[in-house]
């Protein structure tokens, strides 16, 4: 009998995205009454500011719930423009703008529009989890270079220039940074600049989508603000979901060359038509309005942040760097590689630390192999102090039982 194939050789080259099956776990663990606290989803527990949700309930209620234009609202542009002046001082004109079903919409059908097979593209590790399979599925080659904890998470200008050949398509980082928090300073974002300002034909892909949550004492500097004289050839990745809470509404956009938002936006008439009406409108209330929430939500993240990064340097053995942004920590943890449980498994790698933290500590992480490197875990700090306090108490329990 013959057999149909349903995954095609591309398809299969990729795996599922290794955060949200770790949030899977977490919750069927919790379905059966355990208390579980989940570290591995980097979702703020916040709920979308009330004048957000009221801008999307009016335009349901004025019928405005049909197509919109693939690439987006013209009221949503221009407050997307007016974001990049009024924050950055940069000049975009709408036909700049992209705008699609989350910033992970954006990076898909970037590489989909630019990637010839065999491009490559520098990625610095770690990274988050999703653009080395991202650049795989349309036949790119990532370049991993590892920027480990000793190096400030962070790839240097002689690093990237070792990296880049002839084949060299797009360098993309992000800063903040998901999974590290590093944030890179303005001369070490012009340092790279340098770099590639020698190299004409390798394109810039800059994810600033968690450009508001700064924890530390570095400020977020935009890489076109840095390097003025790259704007024609840099995408800036950004969107709505970690500054206003706004993780299931699904609202990236981009701004860039108009040569490739005329790209993105061709992909997104064949893809997704275009965004969600509602979610548009809801966006250019969050972009126009009133930035309070903000204010308030990146203090608790930075409480947060100095709370973990206080807790978790206090556990033995664990390597930690304080973040400067996002909401995540990254501890090295290669004292605990090669100790056994108490029920006699070996713990071989990151990623069965991550199941053993699981099993045993009841604290959901990411292991470092899903974002490139090893051997480290993510921790998500976005929920409640009380629960952070509990993983950080749980999480050196179940270490001290490593022999």
């Amino acid at each position: 009998m013959n057999m149909i194939a349903f995954e095609s050789t591309r398809v299969a080259t990729i795996k599922s995205s290794p955060s949200m099956a770790v949030s899977v776990a977490a919750k069927a663990m919790r379905a059966k009454g355990e208390h579980v606290v989940d570290l591995s989803l980097g979702e703020p527990d916040f709920d979308t500011p009330d004048h957000i949700v009221q801008a999307a309930i009016e335009a349901m209620r004025k019928g405005l719930t049909r197509y919109t234009a693939p690439d987006g609202l013209q009221e949503l542009r221009q407050a997307i423009v007016a974001k990049f002046k009024r924050e950055s001082g940069l000049d975009y004109v709408m036909d700049e703008i992209s705008i699609g079903n989350g910033a992970k919409q954006i990076l898909f059908n970037a590489f989909l529009a630019t990637l010839e097979p065999g491009d490559e593209v520098v990625v610095p590790a770690p990274y988050w989890v999703s653009y080395t399979d991202i650049v795989v599925l349309h036949g790119g080659i990532p370049k991993i270079v590892p920027c480990g904890v000793e190096d400030a998470f962070k790839i240097t200008a002689e690093r990237l220039d070792a990296a880049i050949t002839p084949k060299t398509r797009w360098f993309l980082f992000n800063s903040p940074s998901n999974p590290t928090g590093a944030i890179y300073t303005a001369d070490e974002l012009r340092a790279l600049g340098a770099v590639l300002a020698r190299h004409p034909h390798v394109a810039i892909m800059s994810d600033e989508i968690y450009e508001h949550i700064v924890c530390g004492d570095v400020p977020f500097t935009s890489f076109v603000v840095a390097c003025p004289e790259l704007k024609d050839r840099t995408l800036i990745i950004n969107g709505v979901s970690k500054a206003y809470a706004m993780t299931g509404w699904r609202l990236g956009y981009a701004a860039g060359p108009r040569e490739l938002t005329r790209a993105l936006n061709k992909l997104q008439s064949q893809s997704t038509t275009c965004p969600s009406s509602i979610t548009q409108f809801a966006a250019a209330a969050a972009l126009n309005g009133p930035q309070d929430f903000v204010t308030t939500a990146v203090a608790e993240y930075k409480a947060r942040g100095q709370l973990v990064a206080r807790g978790f340097s206090a556990i033995p053995g664990l390597d930690v760097r304080a973040p400067e942004g996002a909401f995540y920590l990254f501890p090295k943890c290669a004292h605990y590689i090669g100790k056994t449980a108490p029920d006699g498994a070996r713990i071989s790698n990151d990623t069965e630390l991550a199941s053993y933290l699981l099993r045993e500590g009841k604290v959901a992480t990411v292991p470092g192999a899903a974002f490139g490197v090893e051997p480290y875990i993510r921790l998500s700090f976005a929920t409640s102090r009380d629960n952070l306090a509990i993983a950080i108490e749980r999480t050196a329990d179940a270490l001290a039982k490593l022999r």
